[in-house]
Parts: C-alpha cells; sequence; structure tokens
C-alpha cells in the first residue's frame, strides 16, 4: 500500500485493438546507411515478395556520392560480377556498385505477442503484427563473380588443351531405369529437406511497388491503424476481468510446454538447439557434421555441460575412430529407408558404412574399389559412405578426414576399451556376412597407442613366416606333450585325459588334427548315455565343475569377478541352450559394452578362464565332428550346451546333444527315431519342435546344432 501511495496514476489512456491490418502487417529490420539520411529519403529501387514462405527482398540504393563511399572499390566488384563487356541486363549497369540487396530471415516463429502501436489524441491504437522480419544484406553478388571466374577459366583450359587433342574420346555413358516409386518411398522424397528446397525455390516472386512515407497513398494506409468502429466494438477482446486478464498475461505452463522446440531435421540456430535436451543436441550436431572430435562437441555444447553426461550420450549415437567419433549408420539410414541411389534398403546401406568404418579402424586409407568389391553397393552409396568421414587424394585412395586424436585416447581409456568391445562384435558380424579373412596385420607393443598406418607387402610377408616358425615350435611341443599323456592313458584303459589348448587361435586348428589324429577311438562297453564321459571327465565330475586334472578351473575360486562371470554366463545359457565359443565371446563384448566404465569385468577376462566357467556352471562342451574341408574357425567349432536345466525337456535335449556329438548333421526323422528309442515314449509334434528350436537350426532340410551350420 504505501508503494501504490508513492507511485501514483498521473494518466490514464484508452486502449483500442484495430484488426483491419491484423493478417497483412510485417515489421521489417534493416539496417540504414548512411546514418545522415532520415527513413524517407532512402531509395528503394525495387521489392519483392514470396507470401507463403514470408520471404523478403529490398533492393537499395547505395549513395556513391557520399565521402565514405570507396569508388575504386565499387568498380572492382562490377568488374567482377559483369565482366569488361557490361550492358543494361548486367547486375551493376553503370560499372559501379551502386545498389544493394537485403534478404529477409524470420526473426521468431510466434508473433502473437507483438504489436504495432500508434498513439493519437490520448489514444492507443494497437495492431497485431503478422510477422517480423530481419532484411540483411545479400552477397549473391560475390557468387556471380566466382561463377565468371571460373568460367573464364575453363574457357582457358579448353582453349589449351584443344590444341593437343586430334580428337575427342570416345566416353562410355551407363542407362539406368528408374523403377516404380512406392508410396513410402514418395513420402520420403516429399519430406526430405532437397524436396523442400525445391519446393521453396519453384515459389514465384511477387514483386512490389514502394510508397514513400509522405505519399498519399501511405497516408491512407495509416488510417487503418487506427480503430475503425466506434463505442468498443472491435474491442471486445480488451474487456476481460481482472483474473481473465492476468491470465493472459502469464499463461499456464502448460500453453509453454506446447510452444517448445522440436528437433528439426534440417537447419537449427545454436540458441534453438541449446533449448534441447542435452541427448538430443548430441544426436543433432553428429547427424549434421558426421565425424567430429571430442573437444569440439564439448565447446560446442557450451562450458557449463558436464563431460560425463556428454561422454554417455555420445557413445548411444556414435562410433569411435582414431580417436574422434563417426555417427552411427542406422542415425543417417533410420529403419524402413533406402538408398535413393540404388533403393538399396537402410539394413545392407549400415553394414556397408560399418564396414567403411571398420576399415578406418584398421588404417588412415582405404581404398573405393575394393569397398565396392566386399559390400556389392553401387559406387554412388560406396562414395557417400567415404564422403562422410574421408577425404580423397590423387593416386593414394580416401584419407580419414581428422587426424588420429591421441589425447582423447589417453584421457579416457574406459570408453576406448568399450568401444573396442563393440567394434569386436562388429567385426565378427563382417566377417561373417562378408566371408572376410583375417589379415595378418603386426601387433603394437604394450602401451603403445597411436594412428594405424599402412602394412606393405613384404612386412605381412616377414610377419607371417615369423609366426608359422612360432606356431610350429609351439606344436611341435604340443604333439609331444599330447603323445606322452596318450601312453600313460595305455597304461591306465579307461582314464581318459583331456585338456584345453592355450595356444592362440592361429595354433588350434592344426592342433585339433594332430588330436584326431593320435587319440583312440572310445570302445569302453559303457554305452549308456549317463555312463558316457563329457569334456574327457566322467559326468559327475564334468556337472560338478571339479576341473581338469584336479585343479580347480582358473576363476573358478570365490572371487567378485569370478562371480560376475558365473552370473553372466549362466543367464546367458537359461536363454540360449547352445553356443560355440565364438558366439559366446560375441554376447560377452556386448555385455562388457553395457557396463559402466569402470565396472569389476574390465580387469580382462581371458578365453581359457571363459571357458572354464561354462564347465563350471553345469555346461558340456559338445565335440561335434566338423568336415574336413570346414570354413568353421576354432572358436566356432567349440560347441557347449546347457546339460540340466530343470525343465521337463532335459532328457530330450540330452540325447539330441548325444547325436550331434556322432554327427555334424542329422534328418528330422532320425532324430525323431532316436528320442523315441532312448526316452521310451513317442514325442508329440510340439515337445520335438520345442526341443530343436533350443538346440538346432534347419538349412536345406537337415538340422545343424546352432552356430555350426556353414552356409
Amino acid at each position: 500500500m504505501a508503494n501504490e501511495e508513492d507511485d501514483p496514476v498521473i494518466q490514464e489512456i484508452d486502449v483500442y485493438l484495430a484488426k483491419s491490418l491484423a493478417e497483412k502487417l510485417y515489421l521489417f529490420q534493416y539496417p540504414v546507411r548512411p546514418v545522415s539520411m532520415t527513413y524517407d529519403d532512402i531509395p528503394h529501387l525495387s521489392a519483392r515478395i514470396k507470401p507463403k514462405q514470408q520471404k523478403v527482398e529490398l533492393e537499395m540504393a547505395i549513395d556513391t556520392l557520399n565521402p565514405n563511399y570507396c569508388r575504386s572499390k565499387g568498380e572492382q566488384i562490377a568488374l567482377n560480377v559483369d565482366g569488361a563487356c557490361a550492358d543494361e541486363t548486367g547486375t551493376y549497369s553503370s560499372k559501379l556498385m551502386d545498389k544493394q540487396t537485403f534478404c529477409s530471415s524470420q526473426t521468431t516463429s510466434n508473433t502473437s505477442r507483438y504489436a504495432a502501436a500508434l498513439y493519437r489524441q490520448g489514444e492507443l491504437h494497437l495492431t497485431p503484427l503478422h510477422g517480423i522480419l530481419q532484411l540483411r544484406p545479400s552477397f549473391s553478388y560475390l557468387d556471380k563473380a566466382d561463377a565468371k571466374h571460373r568460367e573464364r577459366e575453363a574457357a582457358n583450359e579448353a582453349g589449351d588443351s584443344s590444341q593437343d587433342e586430334a580428337e575427342e574420346d570416345v566416353k562410355q555413358i551407363t542407362v539406368r531405369f528408374s523403377r516404380p516409386e512406392s508410396e513410402q518411398a514418395r513420402q520420403r522424397r516429399v519430406q526430405s529437406y532437397e524436396f523442400l528446397q525445391k519446393k521453396h525455390a519453384e515459389e514465384p516472386w511477387v514483386h512490389l511497388h514502394y510508397y514513400g512515407l509522405r505519399d498519399s497513398r501511405s497516408e491512407h494506409e495509416r488510417q487503418y491503424l487506427l480503430c475503425q468502429g466506434s463505442g468498443g466494438v472491435e474491442n471486445t477482446e480488451l474487456v476481460k476481468s481482472p483474473s481473465e486478464y492476468l491470465m493472459m498475461l502469464m499463461p499456464p505452463s502448460q500453453e509453454e510446454e506446447k510452444d517448445k522446440p522440436v528437433a528439426p531435421s534440417n537447419v537449427l540456430s545454436m540458441a534453438q538447439l541449446r533449448t534441447l535436451p542435452l541427448a538430443d543436441q548430441i544426436k543433432i550436431l553428429m547427424k549434421n557434421v558426421k565425424v567430429m572430435p571430442f573437444a569440439n562437441l564439448m565447446s560446442l555444447l557450451g562450458p557449463s555441460i558436464d563431460s560425463v553426461a556428454v561422454l554417455r550420450g555420445i557413445q548411444k549415437v556414435a562410433m569411435l575412430v582414431q580417436g574422434n567419433w563417426v555417427v552411427k549408420s542406422d542415425i543417417l539410414y533410420p529403419k524402413d529407408s533406402s538408398s535413393p541411389h540404388s533403393g538399396v534398403p537402410a539394413e545392407v546401406l549400415c553394414r556397408g558404412r560399418d564396414f567403411v568404418m571398420w576399415k578406418f579402424t584398421q588404417s588412415r586409407w582405404v581404398v573405393r574399389k575394393e569397398v565396392a568389391a566386399v559390400t556389392k553397393l553401387c559406387a554412388e552409396d560406396v562414395k557417400d559412405f567415404l564422403e562422410h568421414m574421408a577425404v580423397v587424394r590423387i593416386n593414394k585412395g580416401w584419407e580419414f578426414i581428422l587426424p588420429y586424436d591421441g589425447e582423447f585416447i589417453k584421457k579416457h581409456p574406459d570408453v576406448v576399451q568399450r568401444q573396442h568391445m563393440l567394434w569386436s562384435g562388429i567385426q565378427a558380424k563382417l566377417e561373417k556376412v562378408y566371408n572376410l579373412v583375417k589379415e595378418t596385420m603386426p601387433k603394437k607393443p604394450d602401451g603403445q597407442s597411436g594412428p594405424a598406418g599402412l602394412v606393405s607387402g613384404d612386412q605381412r610377408v616377414q610377419v607371417a613366416k615369423r609366426q608359422a616358425q612360432q606356431n610350429h615350435a609351439l606344436l611341435e611341443r604340443e604333439l609331444q606333450r599330447r603323445k606322452e599323456q596318450l601312453r600313460a592313458a595305455s597304461v591306465l584303459p579307461g582314464v581318459r585325459i583331456k585338456e584345453e589348448p592355450v595356444s592362440e587361435e592361429g595354433e588350434e586348428e592344426e592342433e585339433r588334427g594332430a588330436e584326431e589324429a593320435e587319440e583312440p577311438m572310445d570302445t569302453s562297453p559303457s554305452g549308456g548315455l549317463h555312463g558316457r564321459l563329457a569334456n574327457g571327465l566322467p559326468a559327475g565330475r564334468a556337472a560338478g565343475g571339479d576341473g581338469f586334472n584336479g585343479h580347480p578351473p582358473s576363476g573358478s575360486a570365490g572371487t567378485p569377478v569370478a562371480r560376475e562371470l558365473r552370473a553372466f554366463v549362466e543367464a546367458t545359457f537359461q536363454r540360449q541352450f547352445v553356443l560355440t565359443l565364438s558366439e559366446l565371446k560375441r554376447l560377452f563384448n556386448l555385455h562388457l559394452a553395457s557396463l559402466p566404465p569402470g565396472h569389476m569385468l574390465f580387469s580382462g577376462i581371458s578365453d581359457r578362464m571363459l571357458q572354464d566357467t561354462v564347465l563350471a556352471a553345469g555346461c558340456k562342451q559338445i565335440l561335434v565332428p566338423f568336415p574336413p574341408q570346414t570354413a568353421a574357425s576354432p572358436d566356432e567349432q567349440k560347441v557347449f550346451a546347457l546339460w540340466e536345466s530343470g525343465d521337463m525337456s532335459d532328457q530330450h535335449r540330452q540325447v539330441l546333444l548325444e547325436i550331434f556329438s556322432k554327427n555334424y548333421r542329422v534328418r528330422r526323422n532320425m532324430i525323431q527315431s532316436r528320442l523315441t528309442q532312448e526316452c521310451g515314449e513317442d514325442l508329440s509334434k510340439q515337445e520335438l519342435d520345442k526341443v530343436l528350436k533350443d538346440c538346432c537350426v534347419s538349412y536345406g532340410g537337415m538340422w545343424y546344432l546352432k552356430g555350426t551350420v556353414q552356409s
């Protein structure tokens, strides 16, 4: 009350709402130069508008007699734009830059809060604004100057080359027939940025006539800014109760939420971008930039953003390549989309682009023909992939667009390790899809990190020779050890000792061949199902997880890491009863990628520890007799199965696994007859289908254990 007494009302003004120009009134904002000129003195040469887009262009004369005007610079600009032979049709017919074009852009999409006010005879008349446009100088004349320069250079080159060439080269022309456009493809094309730009360009310009401030037509139109009605007929909207008026001034938060900007598909200002959630900001930036260092991303997001939150968000939309982040393929090619060049579905495009990204994790350089030969995609699609993340170098190929970011690699080892796990899973998938052969690459010493480089053919040959020599020596020692074990087994018939090889993957396949050559056949009379040996041990010991040769398996101790690993193995085999070692490692890598940084499982899990944990969890290795010429890797030939899950189908699955321990592939009728013979009852079709679905896959009329079929 005291404040109201100190600030008395000195005048009351009636407010009127004029609507005659409510749908036609625009506010133009543009610089006026020189400052000494008044608004009415501005020489407007022409104006035009595109009503649907609310786009305006104004052409204004420049005062060339002003002392601040540089005449030599104006003549040079006119010469660059129109050339030496300028005429009336040129941009600057006076051979001098004597005019300037202003092009509009919308300042705000919501103009309902703005109005033009006219105060006259103690009354305030308000007219709502239909649009607010800011006009900025257009520099399209520079584009014309560049085009003229390129035309002159092309003409000079054509003149020089025509003297040397006797006749034109014959060029091959590729003819393509477009397929009929589907309704979904048409809708995607209509919603694309290129289509909208083309649509906007097709809208015709409407030329306007400018009337000065003191022109009689301007005076007549200005009268419409006054409320035409008498007695407040037009002002019923201003007759509100105090509570209604307060609601109009401060609308509820629900209405504000409706006006929140959504993530557009093309252009977004940085001010609008920062109003979005952090995840949307990262996704929009990566989708537009394609490749970005982490430091640049942090600078765009602002200093107040937490780097940990950004790291968490960037891994959802991008992959780490040479220390830089490259947007994921499924972000650029969403589901149900297709290639604009060849019509290939998004799934194939994502697979091909992932192959290009993976190649850049191995080397700084990629050759386009090699990518096209592997992915079987058209040249335009492959070029699009490469242009996203590389630049072409003459006679060298495509080089990754950004330098190796070693600083990020050293600063965030946990993120690097998770990304390495993801790339390992992607590599395994690509090798299976494209039938890739693992290349022999030189390994870096421990602790060394740096950008991948090109490896010459001679270097690869030398590396292969050294590894072959090392493998030969290891194989000799391993074979000698196995012979001694077999001699010991012959002394104690009925005891069969089997150890898993500790050698690398490259040695396992040859060791398996040596084992099969030296190992005697099992001719023991105990032919019952449950009396047979699994993994070289009695069934009771194998299921109990006693380990090999009386020693506990590595990782079987009650450490937190071992318990965590065993929990993962048990949960995995409860979902999938049969897994190869290769598939289990892929699932484990995906599991690691989903864990938070610094988790105990990142301490390092060896293949041997993983296999021992599988056996200790009640699983058994099924020695599937693969064909001699199989293309399966050693990890793909190691098949593990959950022996007992606690349901009614355990006995049926055990009989099925026993069948596949002696047969690589089996027909359905043989499986059914064997199950009937072993279980003593006829299985229904539903029960048989369930057992086969749990453990097998069908291919070419035959049944295989999961993961063992070679297409």
